[in-house]
């Protein structure tokens, strides 16, 4: 028999990332979860993460990784998350973090011998993250087989982002659709320790519109009226 593809997803706790993981099932991969814990103010994130894994029924592996120790965004330092809508790259942009969650991953895909890591980036409803750009996971892709062991033996890692020329509408679908379950999710950039939305931040706002454009209700707890 052939043996199972091994596949290392991305899992933050939120709806893209929980309907990557689905994806990449779907596909026949035998998956890996692994969650940053980065200290993001949003850390319930890492509850609703060991959730979805939970009923995915997937090893999740966290690890560390102190952010805040640089800071300069608002989910890791001491600034405002905005609470009305933003142009430009939002103070919520994280320096460096997919990139740094990228690294981790290929560390762990080389450690469990898998040519295949999930990441759930979104270049169409989105915060304007540099990071999520399909010019960036390219060349991260590029880069990567370059710096590898594996590569250098052959290996042709790839980088997935099954989500990055979707609509967050088109997401929430093909999540349910994949059995999905959202009420396990956490978007919110400041949700509380509860998993409580605030629901007026740009993550809220996005994830709400989402549900609206794909006719589904909404399982998002808020702690305010949106």
């Amino acid at each position: 028999m052939a043996r199972q593809k091994i596949a290392v997803v991305l899992v933050s706790g939120g709806l893209d990332s929980a309907t990557t993981l689905a994806i990449a099932q779907d596909r026949g991969f035998s998956c890996y979860a692994l969650s940053v814990d980065y200290g993001q103010r949003h850390r319930s994130e890492l509850d609703a993460a060991k959730r979805v894994t939970e009923a995915a029924r997937v090893p999740l592996k966290v690890l560390p990784m102190d952010l805040r120790a640089i800071g300069g965004s608002a989910l890791t330092d001491d600034i405002d998350v905005p609470e009305t809508e933003t142009t430009g790259i939002p103070v919520t942009y994280v320096p460096a973090r997919n990139t740094i969650m990228l690294s981790l991953a290929l560390a762990y895909a080389e450690v469990l011998g898998a040519d295949d890591i999930f990441i759930g980036v979104n270049a169409v409803d989105y915060s304007g993250y540099p990071d999520c750009r399909p010019e960036f996971i390219r060349a991260y892709q590029s880069m990567a087989r370059l710096a590898t062991r594996a590569g250098v033996e052959g290996g042709k890692l790839t980088i997935h982002a099954p989500l990055i020329d979707l609509t967050k509408g088109e997401i929430i679908r093909q999540g349910i659709a994949l059995g999905v379950d959202f009420a396990r999710t956490v978007s919110c950039y400041q949700a509380d320790a509860e998993g409580q939305a605030c629901g007026r931040c740009d993550s809220c706002r996005i994830r709400r519109e989402g549900f609206q454009s794909a006719g589904v209700p909404d399982p998002t707890k808020y702690r305010h009226n949106p």
